[in-house]
C-alpha cells in the first residue's frame, strides 16, 4: 500500500511556515506508521507508541492466527523480533543437529542470547512457537528465512531448514543456533518474552516465565 504526500505551499521567502512544517512532519510520520502496519501483520491495539519503543518498553502480540510454517516479525526496542510457529517435521529435524552447530546447549554467552527458560533444545518456552531477535550476531545483518529442507543455493544439501545470512554465509537453524564454521559467534538472541495465554506475548518482559 502506498501513500501520497502532499507538500504544502512555501510563502514567498521560499520557506513553510510553521503550522504547515508541523502539518508535513505529522502526516509524513503517519505514513510511516501506516506502512509498517501493512507489513508487520500484528493487533493495532497492542502496539506501543513510537516513545514507548524508543524507550524499550514491552510490545503484546496475538498470535492466534499464525500458521505452522509461518513467521510474524514486531518491533521491539528498534529490533526486528520473529516469531515462528515451527512445523513437527522442523521441530523432529532439530534433535539431530547438534553435531554441526557450534552452541548446541546455548551455552555461550547464555546470559545474552539466551534465557533460563530457552536453555533448550527447542529455545523457546513452548516447543512450537520461537521468538528471536532477527539480526545475526556476526555483523548485524538481518539473515533471511529458509524455512524449506532440502539443497538450494548457499546451503548445504542436507538443510533442514533455518535461516541464511546472506551477508556473510552465516546459517542458522529453526532454534537460532549457528552451524560450525561461520562467522556468527553466537546464536541468535532470544529477548525477555512470556505468555500471557495461549495465543497472547508479551516481547520485554519475563517475570512469570
Amino acid at each position: 500500500m502506498s501513500s501520497t504526500l502532499t507538500t504544502p505551499s512555501m510563502g514567498g521567502d521560499g520557506s513553510v511556515d510553521n503550522s504547515k512544517r508541523t502539518w508535513l512532519i505529522a502526516s509524513s510520520c503517519a505514513g510511516a506508521v501506516g506502512a509498517g502496519f501493512v507489513a508487520v501483520p500484528f493487533v493495532s491495539s497492542f502496539s506501543p507508541s513510537e516513545r514507548a519503543k524508543a524507550a524499550g518498553a514491552a510490545v503484546e502480540v496475538d498470535i492466534s492466527t499464525l500458521k505452522p510454517g509461518e513467521k510474524v516479525t514486531v518491533e521491539w526496542r528498534g529490533k526486528p523480533v520473529w516469531i515462528v510457529r515451527r512445523t513437527p517435521e522442523q521441530l523432529a529435524a532439530l534433535k539431530g543437529l547438534a553435531p554441526q552447530l557450534a552452541d548446541p546447549d546455548s551455552k555461550r554467552n547464555p546470559d545474552t542470547y539466551t534465557p533460563t527458560y530457552a536453555r533448550n533444545e527447542a529455545r523457546s518456552i513452548k516447543p512450537e512457537v520461537f521468538v528471536a531477535v532477527g539480526i545475526c550476531t556476526h555483523l548485524g545483518c538481518s539473515p533471511s528465512d529458509k524455512f524449506a529442507a532440502g539443497p538450494q543455493p548457499s546451503l548445504p544439501d542436507d538443510w533442514q531448514g533455518g535461516f541464511f545470512c546472506p551477508c556473510h554465509g552465516s546459517t542458522f537453524d529453526m532454534a537460532g543456533r549457528v552451524y560450525k564454521n561461520k562467522p556468527a559467534p553466537d546464536n541468535l538472541e532470544v529477548p525477555p518474552h512470556m505468555y500471557l495465554s495461549d495465543n497472547r506475548l508479551i516481547i520485554g518482559e519475563d517475570k512469570k516465565a
